[in-house]
């Protein structure tokens, strides 16, 4: 079981992981405008048998080596892409026809040869605590088993089930005035129920309204999720001026800056305060500058006249962490993530999952980060899910600040 650091810290997350075991113990939140992610629940997936992960605004996930810290964003990140209404042969294969390696190694098939996993989550906001979880069968076919979605009182409002292993759908069934009832039409196999209801469900009902705002309260919180991982090596060389909306390996930087510097004065200037938290020597100014027919490269304009440093000289720590706080100042608007767009800005709070936040940061980088994520967090609309090495600079910053759930996986 996750557990968190130090002590003092207990009481804040308590609630959390009481909440990824039992959808009945989550506060009630109805309040919340926006709906969250605030547990994940993951089972023989890669090298997790059965763990929760309490979600807060600022959660570092950390542990030794192969305890399983990515393996938790990986999980988080295809759900993500499920709830967007991807196929299952793209999230988990990507063309190679090979879904096995997300099954432990050491899982024994039942005796109809099939091994999966399975990936929950708990949410809440506005139609209150609830969860939803699947199943997927990896072996011998790549396929859908089961979703069940359930209520704070422990109802199942959605569920389905592959009957006939010999059809390539699933049947799904609904709460109606009490009751289940079969819906007529069956759902295909290799995607996911939840996000495809709204095409099936008139809401003519209120139990019908009522599962509709339900499963549009999971797929929101699921969808804005943003993968962050900096590639230094790709945001030295100049880029095309596009859409401005930056990318998960953050290498179309300098368009973005363009775009952000033109448009908003306000998260500008926070961008270059922390640039110069966060960067050797004094900086004047960030910016973008044209090099070239329809490209632009990324500047520091120094403080003494004249002077102008090309941020592809500076060192990959510093690239990464310039990256890591644009991502933070952005928000969904500037960055290339996938939200529903019929539910207004308010209703939404990004994620940020950053796959070892501190790599190549220094404790000066480090501690600057995660000042910005709880200044953004405190809006209400960011979110921060890193991980990072047991006892490694991002693990002890967190265990200092009070308002950062640390889960180590190696407890």
């Amino acid at each position: 079981m996750a557990t968190t650091a130090p002590e003092r810290r207990t009481a804040p997350t308590a609630a959390a992981q009481r909440a990824g075991q039992d959808t009945r113990a989550v506060p009630d939140t109805r309040a919340v405008r926006a709906p969250v992610v605030t547990a994940l629940h993951l089972s023989a997936f890669r090298t997790l048998r059965a763990r929760t992960v309490p979600l807060e605004p600022l959660t570092v996930v950390t542990g030794p080596g192969g305890s399983g810290r990515t393996s938790v964003l990986q999980g988080y990140e295809a759900l993500a892409r499920l709830a967007a209404g991807a196929a299952l042969d793209d999230v988990f294969t990507a063309g190679r026809g090979e879904p096995s390696p997300y099954v432990p190694q050491a899982a024994h098939p039942d005796r109809q040869g099939r091994r999966g996993f399975r990936l929950g989550c708990a949410v809440a906001g506005p139609a209150g605590p609830l969860r939803f979880d699947v199943a997927v069968q990896a072996e011998p076919e790549l396929r859908v088993v089961g979703e069940r979605l359930t209520d704070a009182h422990g109802t199942t409002l959605l569920a389905t089930a592959l009957r006939d292993p010999a059809r390539r759908a699933v049947e799904a069934t609904c709460r109606a005035a009490g009751a289940a009832r079969a819906l007529r039409t069956p759902f295909p196999d290799d995607r996911l129920t939840l996000p495809l209801l709204p095409l099936r469900m008139a809401g003519t009902t209120g139990a019908e309204r009522a599962l509709l705002q339900a499963a549009e309260q999971v797929v929101v919180a699921l969808r804005s999720a943003f993968g962050c991982a900096p590639v230094p090596a790709r945001m030295r060389d100049p880029v095309a001026v596009r859409d401005g909306m930056l990318h998960g390996d953050c290498a179309n930087l300098a368009d973005v800056l363009r775009r952000t510097r033109a448009e908003c004065a306000t998260r500008h200037a926070a961008l270059l305060a922390a640039v110069r938290d966060g960067c050797t020597g004094t900086v004047a100014e960030l910016r973008a500058e044209e090099c070239g027919a329809g490209l632009v490269r990324a500047v520091l304009d120094r403080e003494h006249a004249g002077a102008v440093t090309p941020v592809a000289w500076l060192g990959d720590g510093e690239l990464r962490f310039l990256a890591l706080a644009l991502v933070l100042l952005t928000g969904p608007g500037v960055l290339s993530v996938d939200t529903v767009e019929e539910v207004p800005a308010a209703r939404r709070a990004m994620t940020v999952l950053a796959d070892g936040l501190d790599g190549g940061l220094d404790e000066r980088q480090t501690a600057a980060l995660l000042t910005l994520a709880e200044r953004m967090s405190e809006r209400g609309h960011v979110r921060l899910l890193a991980t990072g090495t047991q006892g490694g600079l991002l693990a002890r910053e967190a265990a200092r600040r009070e308002d950062v759930c640390l889960v180590d996986l190696g407890a």
